[in-house]
């Protein structure tokens, strides 16, 4: 199992909160998915088949993509 944090800039509201849980929740291998609309962080734990590409792509393809440090 795996587990990452991103700093996603466009969380605004409940609603943005609700909208990545839902979608990155969905995807196979993900186990939980928590994010914080506070610090604008989403905390991620998955396994195979879910991979940190797959992540960031569901993560940009609703709009909310992760800060790239």
């Amino acid at each position: 199992m795996s587990k990452v944090t991103y700093t996603v800039p466009n969380i605004h509201c409940q609603h943005c909160v609700h909208t990545i849980e839902t979608e990155i929740g969905e995807l196979e291998g993900v186990i939980s998915v928590k994010a914080d609309l506070a610090i604008k962080k989403v905390e991620i734990e998955f396994r195979e088949p879910a991979d940190e590409e797959l992540l960031i792509k569901k993560l940009r393809e609703i709009n909310y993509p992760p800060a790239i440090s």
